[in-house]
């Protein structure tokens, strides 16, 4: 019991001690779910992690041998003992790397904190009793049941009351109570807390926020993406085992409606994707839309093959799984990769040699030695592998280490990937499309040309040929130019608000210049963040209005649109939205096709990084792209029909 309850000491005074946003700065390989305090101390002591800039654990190891041999916590025992003892410390090594981070100046030094205020801090602010009462005041006071009800849905379809709610049940589920409030950053940020039991907003409220303590931390979205995300190989292994819950229909069922094709699939066009094109409207939905359409102009029967569960990444054989197929546009059902196999060569016995084609814009959830197999069934052996986005060169399809930081697909055996959780699953994607590429003689089709040239420059794949066919382009059109609706200077968000578009830098900036008079912030797409201080309007793209975004962007006179991407965006309709709309591209260096698009002047600006994005409209300098000082009209959006446009010309 001694025992245990000086371990519970250890880990109550480096609770308070441990500089929280050094520890997770420095330490990105650690899992978020398990906290700083717990993992420094648990094991993260004992691997020579640092807890704080200005203590250094193995400098005080090794100058204190009897506190190494003894297996003590550094850490705390300089806290209770070792200061007392006259004991040295040092700096941590760590501390030019985190104030980089952090914007800091480098320090020769690191002055540390009044060790008596450490201790003595951590014994006046343990969680006081409070009663559930003067927890629910205190907490209404401040609780903004607006937010709670835009973030929660559920709660409101439920019709519970929102503070009830959050008092009773959202706290504990992680729900927040107002945008300015983290209860997940709360609890782990603060121990006593959680271990009280207290409803951390009301805590806050009543103590918290008069003991300094912060309502969230200050680490940025980047943080919050990595501890939400799953590993790569669990999202993996539920795929697994969402794949073996599908029945799949009798091979009967898919030959009859095979039977219903058009020229009876003796002129067949063969595609696969990750996911069924009528059923989800996105960028390469989009993209087999039109292309589905161009074949069959051209007199073609067009069957697509898409894994009917997702997939994060691609499939082996022995893998379970099943496709959802599509012909010309109308679903089949799902059917097993021996029955498409067996109904595909049954129904092409009497079709003309050369009259089929193929085309390949997404191998996640299929098995290459399957597609293989079912272009040969279809009497094809050589098509078209279309650049979408980079699955072909690494498991995290963005070339995003874990999918907070671009990577440029480094070689696998670097260290970059060592530490990216994608990493482990690199060869799996290498090696299935390496066999693909060698079975088949595939075209490479990239829509932008800085897409081609990065994936030349990282794959070995054994190509045929390649060229870049741009999903979209600009045509000027005759338009009188009108004055804006509005006098500040109009920036917007267009899609939906996730990270991987760029939505945390939008609303940072948002929230960084709200009230500013200068500035005016929208949000357009099929989703608020209520959280965000810009104002949403609801904009769906659909097969009835394509030019949804175009329109609104234009009828808003939208001075321009934050395109600032984590990843290097392969082709990006909304850069060619927004230039089509009137209004500026705003993006950084490493957002792929976007900063090639934005490089020209009369369509936009590539800003070095964050900072100079935020230098930018601290100045006013951004105002210079304003609708009446570029003077830049709308233009006409014209579609490629992909590769039925690369078959037309072929027959030509």
């Amino acid at each position: 019991m001694a025992a245990k309850a000086q371990t519970n000491d250890v880990q109550k005074v480096v609770a308070a001690a441990l500089d929280i946003a050094f520890y997770r700065a420095i330490n990105t390989d650690v899992s978020p779910r398990l906290g700083p305090v717990t993992h420094y101390c648990r094991k993260g002591w004992r691997e020579g992690r640092d807890p704080a800039p200005w203590f250094s654990v193995a400098h005080y190891l090794e100058t204190n041998p009897d506190v190494r041999k003894a297996r003590v916590e550094p850490f705390a025992h300089y806290l209770l003992r070792g200061r007392w003892e006259g004991r040295e410390i040092a700096p941590s090594p760590r501390r030019f790397a985190y104030f980089r981070q952090v914007d800091w100046a480098p320090r020769l030094s690191v002055t540390p904190p009044d060790p008596d205020l450490l201790v003595a801090g951590f014994r006046a602010t343990r969680a006081p009793p409070i009663p559930p009462s003067e927890q629910r005041i205190a907490a209404a006071a401040e609780f903004d049941a607006g937010f709670y009800s835009a973030a929660n849905p559920d709660v409101v379809a439920a019709r519970h009351d929102p503070l009830d709610h959050f008092m009773q049940a959202g706290w504990r589920e992680g729900r927040d109570p107002h945008p300015g409030f983290s209860v997940r950053d709360y609890l782990e940020a603060y121990p006593d807390v959680a271990d009280s039991g207290l409803n951390p907003f009301a805590h806050f409220v009543i103590a918290g926020r008069s003991e300094g303590r912060a309502p969230r931390h200050q680490l940025g979205f980047r943080h919050d993406v990595i501890a939400k995300a799953a590993p790569p190989e669990a999202r993996r292994r539920e795929a697994e085992r969402q794949a073996r819950r599908i029945v799949a229909a009798p091979p009967a069922k898919l030959a009859a409606g095979l039977r219903l094709a058009a020229t009876g699939l003796k002129r067949l066009h063969l595609t696969f994707s990750h996911d069924d094109y009528i059923a989800h409207f996105g960028g390469v939905q989009l993209c087999l839309r039109r292309e589905s359409e161009r074949v069959r102009s051209l007199g073609y029967d067009h069957l697509h093959l898409f894994p009917a569960t997702p997939w994060p990444t691609v499939r082996v054989a022995g893998d379970p799984g099943a496709f959802g197929a599509l012909l010309n546009g109308q679903n089949l059902g799902m059917y097993s990769h021996g029955a498409v196999l067996q109904a595909l060569a049954a129904a092409r016995r009497n079709a003309d040699q050369g009259s089929g084609s193929l085309a390949i814009h997404s191998l996640l959830g299929h098995a290459a030695e399957e597609v293989i197999a079912l272009a040969h069934a279809s009497g094809v052996s050589e098509g078209y592998f279309w650049l979408h986005d980079f699955a072909s060169l690494c498991a995290g399809v963005h070339l995003l280490r874990n999918d907070v930081e671009d990577c440029a697909a480094p070689p696998p055996s670097s260290a970059a990937c060592g530490v990216c959780g994608y990493g482990p699953l690199r060869a799996l994607h290498l090696e299935a499309h390496r066999r693909l590429f060698e079975a088949l003689s595939l075209t490479v089709v990239a829509p932008a040309q800085t897409t081609l040239d990065l994936w030349l420059a990282r794959s070995d794949a054994p190509v045929a040929g390649t060229r870049v066919v741009p999903h979209a382009r600009l045509e000027p059109r005759e338009a009188a130019m009108s004055d804006p609706p509005h006098s500040a200077f109009h920036v917007a968000f267009l899609g939906m608000p996730v990270a991987l578009k760029g939505w945390g830098v939008f609303k940072e900036l948002a929230e960084s210049f709200a009230g500013d008079p200068r500035y005016q912030f929208t949000h357009l797409g099929g989703q608020a963040d209520p959280s965000a201080p810009v104002r949403f309007h609801r904009v769906v793209l659909s097969e009835t209005e394509p030019k949804a975004m175009q329109e609104r962007l234009e009828a808003l006179g939208v001075d321009a649109a934050l395109i600032w991407p984590l990843c290097r965006e392969t082709f990006s309709f909304t850069a060619y939205e927004a230039a089509a709309a009137g209004a500026a591209v705003i993006t950084g260096p490493d957002s792929g096709n976007v900063a090639a698009f934005a490089r020209d002047p009369s369509r936009g600006r590539v800003l070095l990084d964050e900072r100079a994005l935020m230098v930018a409209f601290a100045s006013g300098e951004i105002c210079e792209l304003s609708r009446t000082r570029r003077g830049v009209g709308p233009s006409n959006l014209i579609y490629s029909g992909m590769t039925g446009d690369l078959l037309a010309e072929r027959s030509a």
